[in-house]
């Protein structure tokens, strides 16, 4: 029987009566204090989804000084419980956000990453693991397909709770782009960024369009003509927006902080958004068991459903190269 919308009482083997807290609905914690968790907590603190957020890092200090350095903007925003602390703290979580990880170094692939991240994951997932937390598990450290399968494997979380911030901001990237170059809202473009979040992406061109109307047409009414040029012009700057980023200003941040947000407010929402989040691949386009980003109804119970876009023969191909590179990868890592 429930009381309220976080208490649920429960028998134990003698009859009697037990509590459990539940899910908070209205709690969000974020494990990694570094460039990308804090600015993922200001992004959480000033979308109002939330009247709880605890941070955990492995340096306690950092944790406590972004906390009360949040939290003292807290007067110019809605009320909010913003606090550092430990494992114990997040068993009620809504949503937990796990950004710890080593970050990538200018000339570094996120692949680079693999072996110190999977490492730093062994030391955080089975925390979250023993104490069977019953939120949803949004990865965002890199290489965030690799780390969503090994947060997968070793929470032992069903699949639909445990996915990762994907290609949503490389698709996100990809818009603002093709927004510049055609003179349209960056908002009315729709088309996705599939496959690894790194250097073996696929820009979905086929099925890319502006408010319904074939990316091909609408480049013409704009004056643009040479497709496989700018095409190609487009995607190259998608892939390489992070190196660009990590080469001037050594960190991003700020973009994923604002994706990681919208994954949140499709999830406290219950919106069925259309994402493209890393999720393990059962059966697309001959993938298997494979966690990568392709288009997903994202609400309230995380992913509920993948959506089938229509690749063409070429993009089909590169998206099952991209999935056997990961797949080769996750053969390596010992869990």
């Amino acid at each position: 029987m429930e009381l309220g919308d976080n208490i649920v009482i429960l028998k134990n083997v003698k009859g009697g009566p037990i509590m459990s807290k539940g899910i908070n609905s209205r709690k969000v914690a974020v494990i990694g204090t570094g460039f990308v968790g804090s600015s993922s907590a200001f992004a959480l603190m000033e979308s109002g989804l939330f009247t709880e957020m605890v941070l955990i890092d492995a340096d306690k200090n950092r944790a406590e000084g972004e906390a009360l350095d949040i939290a003292h903007g807290l007067p110019f925003a809605r009320p909010m419980k913003i606090t550092a602390g430990d494992y114990d703290d997040i068993v009620d979580a809504a949503i937990i956000v796990v950004t710890a990880g080593a970050g990538q170094k200018p000339g570094e692939t996120r692949l680079d990453l693999v072996k110190k991240n999977v490492a730093i994951f062994q030391s955080i997932i089975p925390e979250i693991a023993q104490r069977k937390c019953e939120g949803i598990l949004l990865i965002v450290a890199n290489p965030v397909d690799i780390l969503t399968q090994v947060a997968v494997k070793l929470s032992g979380f069903p699949e639909n709770r445990v996915f990762g911030s994907g290609t949503t901001l490389d698709s996100a990237r990809l818009k603002y782009l093709l927004g510049e170059h055609l003179q349209v809202d960056a908002r009315s473009v729709h088309a996705w960024i599939i496959g690894e979040h790194g250097d073996s992406e696929i820009v979905a061109w086929s099925s890319a369009n502006v408010s319904g109307v074939p990316l091909s047409e609408i480049c013409e009414m704009r004056g643009h003509y040479n497709h496989k040029e700018n095409t190609k012009e487009i995607a190259e700057a998608v892939k390489n927006s992070a190196y660009e980023i990590i080469n001037r200003k050594h960190a991003t941040y700020y973009g994923i902080a604002m994706s990681v947000k919208r994954i949140c407010e499709v999830i406290m929402r219950d919106e069925k958004s259309i994402l493209p989040v890393s999720h393990v691949i059962h059966g697309i386009y001959g993938i298997e068991g494979v966690s990568l980003s392709m288009p997903v109804i994202v609400g309230a119970d995380g992913v509920e459903s993948d959506i089938p876009i229509n690749l063409n023969g070429e993009e089909a191909v590169k998206l099952k190269n991209s999935a056997d590179s990961l797949k080769a990868i996750m053969d390596t890592i010992e869990l």
